[in-house]
């Protein structure tokens, strides 16, 4: 067949197939696309990016690789002739010249590393054309048809007798157990995939009214103690670490907290390590232990340590909401359930922290209105005089030749902050009982000084107020099964009718997400199957062909289970609902072929085997191209190419942010699709085979005209038997 008809035909032939694999690998991703809230708007870009990319290799499959092969694809016959191998043997001088020539240009612009790489392509082309190619070669036109050969007798061997049957059950029994298995290991769950801290964070919170000054001496006493656990003290350098910088009132708020206010009373101390492949495999994450055990007791300080959030902020693992519209009751409810929780002693609870500030100091100045009244004298003239004192009052303004600058009048620091000062200031005003006299009388005879507590701020959701107990998890706990304590103990808690307590934070974000994901695959498979009913027309193929999607989770309950992986909420569930879609791919293409073989006069038997030995090429090449693909995101192969190329020392090293981000991703899809392609390898034809056997035995109870082509080949196979 000519080269053109050839490219024709195949791509004829692979349309239907090719378009219904790529569209339900794209399904799974547009529920991800409309993704609501924080999290959402974090991972939007990763589904919008693999649907423009995956409708883009439609017009690569469709369009571009038949040109590609018309223009570079020769008949095998042909590369025995002298006249291929001299126009050969002239095509590889040619390009040889052209190479050598970019890479001289490249070396004399000083581009060293981009010479290189057109050296290593050289090298590449030539050591394929003159050594690979005679091993490819070999290995296409003997070992894989040996393999193939070898393949096809195990389907043959398989579809013998009740062996289908046998497969089936063993794999739904296999199902069974690695759910059982997961509940008995009990992998830690994540929400969002932990890594190890590139900082490290304290942060100190006093009384509310604590001065500046006093903030700073008590950071510096801590920030001795975490030189110390640094072992930074006297000047002494941590080959670990990169800096240690501490804020007092400015930029010392927690931003999970969503708090960016400047507080006196609060300060942070930053610890900055230095990036992963400069640590020598040392855990910053012990050290943020040691640096946490370091800051117990300081009374009357509150202190957190924890490090950077890797994900969108979704607040403390650990928070527990109060809510009510009784303040009293709120506040009570908050302190008792917090002595409560306590006492009892939750192992990897961090510390229990309340937001409810019930304790700003005030000074609260009450004025005795009678006196003030037969003085002449009003509550605004009062209260503006105090402001004046404290706050000052623009009296002039000061210009030079590029500005204006106001001119403030208020007493000195010494006399404003010194309240005995503040009483006794003389209130001038005009008296107009005495005809308009001006007189002073000090503030002393008209009000007189309390000292109280009030409330620093008072939280408000859904319109009902609110206090929010919360506390980080110690790393060495699994998150999930301290929150599930600190449920119980809150579930037993004795609390008023009128207050109620939910779960909040982490474990609130964690719930939407996994509710979103689960109705995310459920529009996938919906979205799925009705692609496939569209290409089979038939209900029970594409139910075959959606079983795979069940039956990969095996892989990925077994993988997690036994290597003692942690699960993400997030990165695993998004790569459930990405192996559905290549999973699928995979069926489409054996079922599809199946059908055609068919309906050109094979036998169900010999089409299944057939079809299966033809498409097990392309199922594996996809299997093993996509595995091969995230393996290195799956173990953090980290290589710096461009030192590579220009010193010939890749620096490499495994591990980093993004194997501990992107690494639960990658191994469910690995786990899944590993244990996948046995399924559509070897179960998928069995179960094709027992669909159309069923319903040849289904119909033939009911007459010959309901029964089609694969049943009606099955029938007349079973009658020439007999």
């Amino acid at each position: 067949v000519p080269i053109v008809n050839a490219a024709k035909l195949a791509a004829g032939e692979v349309f239907a197939p090719v378009l219904a694999g790529t569209l339900t690998t794209i399904a799974p991703f547009i529920p991800l696309a409309f993704w609501s809230g924080i999290i959402g708007k974090f991972m939007f870009y990763l589904p919008v990016t693999l649907i423009v990319t995956l409708f883009a290799s439609l017009v690569v499959a469709y369009i571009i690789n038949p040109v590609f092969a018309v223009d570079f694809m020769q008949k095998h016959e042909d590369e025995t002739t002298d006249e291929f191998k001299q126009k050969s043997r002239k095509g590889s001088i040619k390009t040889a010249i052209i190479m050598g020539v970019i890479a001289l240009l490249s070396y004399i612009a000083g581009s060293v590393a981009f010479g290189n790489l057109i050296l290593i392509f050289m090298g590449l082309f030539f050591l394929h054309k003159y050594y690979l190619k005679s091993i490819i070669e070999k290995f296409q036109n003997h070992s894989w048809p040996k393999f193939q050969e070898f393949y096809k007798g195990i389907i043959t061997w398989a579809l013998q007798g009740k062996r289908p049957i046998v497969l089936l059950v063993s794999t739904l029994v296999l199902l069974v157990f690695s759910f059982i298995l997961t509940a008995i290991v009990k992998p830690k769950v994540d929400f969002f995939p932990q890594s190890e801290p590139n900082f490290t964070y304290v942060y100190i919170k006093l009384p509310v009214g604590t001065g500046q000054k006093t903030t700073d001496s008590i950071t510096k006493i801590l920030e001795e103690r975490v030189y110390k656990v640094l072992g930074m003290e006297n000047g002494k350098k941590n080959p670990l670490v990169e800096s240690v910088i501490s804020n007092v009132a400015v930029g010392a708020t927690d931003p999970q907290e969503g708090d960016r206010s400047t507080a006196s009373n609060k300060s942070k101390i930053s610890v900055a390590y230095v990036e992963f492949s400069h640590r020598n495999g040392e855990s910053t994450q012990k050290v943020l232990e040691d640096i946490r055990k370091s800051m117990k007791g300081v009374p009357g300080a509150e202190i957190t340590v924890s490090k950077e959030s890797s994900g969108p902020p979704t607040g403390k693992p650990i928070s527990i909401e109060i809510m009510g519209d009784d303040f009293t009751e709120l506040i009570n409810t908050s302190k008792g359930l917090k002595r409560y929780l306590d006492s009892i002693g939750i192992a990897g609870v961090e510390e229990l922290k309340s937001d409810l500030q019930d304790k700003k100091p005030e000074i609260s100045i009450d004025i005795d209105r009678e006196r003030a009244n037969r003085e002449g004298i009003s509550t605004a003239q009062i209260g503006m005089e105090l402001r004046t004192a404290i706050f000052g009052k623009e009296v002039s303004k000061f210009k030079d030749d590029n500005d204006e600058y106001p001119i403030q009048l208020r007493y000195n620091s010494k006399q404003r902050e010194n309240i005995n000062q503040l009483v006794n200031l003389k209130i001038s005003y005009r008296d107009m009982n005495m005809g308009g006299m001006i007189r002073q009388v000090p503030l002393s005879s008209l009000a007189k000084v309390e000292y109280t507590n009030a409330f620093g701020g008072i939280k408000r959701k859904a319109q009902k107020r609110i206090v929010t107990l919360s506390s980080n998890v110690l790393s060495d706990f699994n998150p999930n099964e301290v929150v599930a304590q600190v449920t119980a103990a809150v579930n037993n808690f004795k609390k008023p009718d009128t207050v109620s307590l939910t779960m909040g934070g982490e474990q609130e974000q964690q719930k939407e997400t996994s509710s979103f994901l689960g109705n995310a695959m459920l529009i996938s498979l919906g979205l799925i199957l009705l692609i496939l009913v569209t290409q089979f027309n038939s209900i029970s193929k594409p139910l075959l062909i959606l079983s795979e999607i069940l039956f990969s989770l095996i892989g990925v309950l077994l993988g997690f289970s036994i290597f003692g992986m942690s699960i993400s909420i997030v990165m695993t569930g998004i790569g459930i609902v990405a192996l559905a879609g290549i999973v699928v791919r995979n069926g489409i293409l054996l079922v599809e072929f199946t059908d055609l073989l068919i309906e050109q006069g094979m036998s169900l038997n010999e089409a299944i085997i057939e079809a299966g030995k033809t498409r097990m090429t392309p199922v594996l090449l996809t299997a093993s191209a996509t595995i091969l693909g995230l393996v290195p995101l799956a173990v953090g192969f980290n290589i710096d190419f461009l030192s590579l190329l220009e010193t010939g020392n890749p620096h490499i090293f495994f591990g980093g942010d993004s194997v501990s981000f992107w690494g639960p991703l990658s191994w469910t899809m690995i786990f899944g699709l590993s244990f996948a392609t046995f399924l559509t390898l070897i179960l998928v034809p069995c179960m094709y085979y027992l669909n159309e056997t069923g319903k040849a035995r289904l119909y033939g109870w009911f007459g010959k005209k309901y029964i089609s082509k694969p049943e009606k080949k099955y029938l007349e196979s079973k009658s020439q038997t007999v």
